[in-house]
């Protein structure tokens, strides 16, 4: 499998990078179907797209503070790239739980100015998310990064020797990591749609089995990278991560679907859960109190 040989088209003074188009392309997508998917359980159209004006920014800001904080040696360690490096994002470098917390935040602060609740935002947008992570690696393909340990198996990642990381230059062919990820992710998107019409999901646990599931393969394929990053006891500080991050998800599940069975049911003009019809329940104990 042929890396590509340019990840940049200059359009006159404009440079086009493929990594950037990537994650643009995810992002739509990503809207797109969450916007979809909002709307078909009740909620307000168009208020993913005025979600996502303050998501997808805090979102790529934490991206990026993750990924330079988890590996700051590379740019402020000795002969470290310096603070410039830091803030090119558009050679690569996003962290995805640094996305996910600081995209939230951003979330729940949309959510507020809209009076919305957010477990049913996150639910609808869940797969859109997976969907948009399988396409923004890619970007990792034309940047010729993140790639896994050397291998001659037939879909073999070939790597310019300028690309391949120190102790590994005589090797041509890498495990396309970018490549399991990107069809992970596909089948987590896959997977999760059909357990929240299988399951009739609610109040936040259709995020929380996305983020199950994309740990879970998350785990092997950080086994198989070969990039240098900072361990934690012999493991990669990711690996670590999806650990945390996968027992706290298995355990809202839990917790959540025997404390709150079902899915909201949002009303169509604010897209808040609808309260319960008191009336109906008061109407209810006057005719059973009632001597007849």
């Amino acid at each position: 499998m042929p890396s590509p040989d340019q990840a940049v088209w200059n359009l006159g003074p404009v440079p086009l990078r493929a990594y950037a188009l990537a994650i643009i392309l995810g992002i739509v997508v990503a809207i797109w179907l969450g916007n979809k998917r909002y709307v078909s359980r009740g909620g307000q159209p168009g208020l993913i797209t005025d979600i996502a004006l303050w998501a997808v920014p805090f979102g790529i800001v934490g991206g990026r503070l993750y990924h330079v904080l988890s590996d700051w040696q590379i740019y402020f360690g000795p002969d470290g790239r310096g603070l410039t490096a830091a803030l090119r994002i558009w050679d690569g470098g996003l962290g995805i739980w640094g996305a996910v917390a600081l995209g939230g935040l951003g979330a729940w602060i949309a959510a507020r100015r809209h009076h919305v609740a957010l477990p049913p935002i996150a639910d609808a947008i869940a797969p859109g998310i997976a969907l948009a992570q399988a396409i923004g690696r890619w970007g990792n393909w034309f940047n010729q990064e993140l790639f896994g340990r050397p291998t001659d198996v037939p879909w073999a990642l070939q790597i310019d020797p300028a690309k391949r990381p120190e102790g590994y230059e005589q090797f041509e062919t890498f495990h396309p990591t970018f490549l399991y990820e990107s069809l992970w992710l596909v089948g987590v998107a896959v997977v999760v749609i059909w357990a929240d019409r299988r399951f009739t999901m609610g109040h936040g646990r259709v995020f929380a089995l996305y983020v199950l599931l994309y740990v879970a393969g998350r785990g092997w394929i950080e086994a198989l990278r070969i990039d240098p990053v900072n361990t934690v006891g012999g493991l990669r500080l990711n690996v670590w991560t999806s650990v945390l991050v996968g027992i706290g998800a298995l355990t809202y599940l839990v917790w959540s679907a025997r404390t709150r069975p079902g899915r909201e049911v949002l009303s169509g003009s604010d897209g808040q859960p609808e309260a319960p019809d008191e009336s109906a329940d008061e109407s209810q104990e006057d005719s059973e109190t009632t001597p007849r």
